[in-house]
């Protein structure tokens, strides 16, 4: 499934996690590095090849002291910073550059020990992300990052009648499909019943309701068409993209149902081609259960409003109608902070028939051909849609 558009096809030739969960020991950068070689050995390329490379998040010059960490000089630079939806929007613009030849093997790449070191000492949580320019009407009145989210959910329940039993739905099967990941951070089924029971943290989401806090990295390698022959595995093409910023202040947010990924998603479908039932599993970004539902309702999986109906019946589990987050997501596999790489390097491994035991089979056995890739950042600020295919 190749697209049709651009001057040069763009294809995910590597892709690698590093050490995730509890990773004491190295350094943020040391995880850049680790998923930084994993992926490159996972290519097959030669790191001559490359050119470009996008990275954000560390450093007081995020992309180039980690470019210099891994001895890179790169002609071409991204260091775009939109919170969770930030690896999504990085890869359209490395598709964009390779497709124009401005770059032929863009690196992208994502490193944290957040858990780490909040642990030691060397952080403290954080409840809201400072209060400067908009946030200054906003944080001083308590209103954190998780207050956030609780009330775009709150509201999404009002209008649509959407209840905390098919929030926690989400959990559940997000921790199911990570029952089959080995490298999931945690691993023991949960109930309907245990979510809804758990510590409030910020009405309607219990604790359950929450991402996991862990330690982890991982890269991406982008390449042109011409560099296919010579990687060690089957490509997987980026057949579209998308990107949205919808709001900073609460304020501005015109719908509290409606997230960013309405525009991102349709430009990434429109530009890939094909429609959202087409698409055989879906890796979405899931820092609080909410975010899943209305997501799925976004990105043309089901109307507005039938987001619970829709989680209900297994429907996102590995073996269900639209397996989604099949690693676990953020809620039981890892989520160091922002997740967005993890989304595609879940889903590339997926489309490769790389999963292991996790592994989607649809019909007769055969592996899925089509996958969606969403991030959101910050509190439904952003957001950035990768669709991707194999031949």
């Amino acid at each position: 499934m190749v697209p049709k558009t651009g001057n040069r096809k763009v294809a995910v030739v590597g892709v690698a996690l590093s050490d995730c969960g509890k990773v004491d020991g190295p350094t943020p950068y040391a995880l850049h590095a680790q998923a930084a070689r994993r992926a490159l050995a996972d290519s097959g390329l030669d790191r001559s090849t490359i050119d470009g490379f996008a990275s954000a998040g560390l450093g007081a010059l995020a992309p180039v002291e980690v470019a210099e960490y891994l001895g890179l000089r790169p002609r071409w630079t991204d260091s775009t910073s939109v919170g969770g939806a930030t690896w999504e929007v990085m890869a359209a613009h490395a598709a964009d550059a390779i497709a124009a030849g401005h770059a032929r093997a863009v690196l992208l790449v994502y490193g944290s020990t957040a858990r780490a070191d909040l642990k030691v000492g060397r952080r403290t949580a954080n409840l809201s992300f400072g209060a400067r320019g908009p946030l200054q009407f906003e944080a001083p009145y308590g209103h954190t990052l998780i207050a956030k989210y609780a009330m775009a959910a709150r509201r999404h329940m009002h209008q649509y009648g959407t209840t905390p039993e098919q929030l926690a739905e989400v959990a559940v099967q997000a921790r199911a499909n990570a029952g089959h990941n080995p490298e999931a951070m945690f691993r023991t089924p949960i109930t309907v019943e245990e979510v809804l029971s758990g510590p409030m943290i910020a009405d309607p989401f219990t604790k359950l309701h929450c991402c996991i806090r862990s330690d982890g990295g991982c890269a991406v390698l982008l390449a042109a068409a011409d560099l296919v022959p010579d990687t060690a595995k089957a490509p997987v093409w980026v057949l579209g993209t998308g990107e949205h910023l919808s709001h900073s202040a609460m304020s501005e947010w015109a719908d509290f149902t409606v997230s960013p990924a309405a525009v991102s998603g349709r430009l990434a479908f429109e530009r890939a081609g094909v429609r959202p039932e087409e698409i055989e599993l879906a890796e979405i970004y899931d820092a609080f259960t909410y975010m899943t539902l209305v997501t799925l309702e976004d990105l043309g999986f089901c109307a507005k409003g039938e987001g619970g109906a829709f989680v209900e019946k297994g429907r996102l589990l590995r073996d269900g109608e639209l397996p989604v987050n099949t690693d676990g997501g953020g809620l039981s596999a890892c989520h160091p902070g922002m997740r967005g790489l993890f989304l595609l390097v879940e889903a590339v491994r997926q489309l490769r028939g790389e999963a292991g035991e996790r592994q989607v089979r649809k019909a007769g056995g055969r592996l899925p051909r089509l996958a969606v890739a969403s991030g959101t950042g910050g509190w439904f600020c952003s957001s950035g849609t990768v669709v991707l295919g194999r031949d």
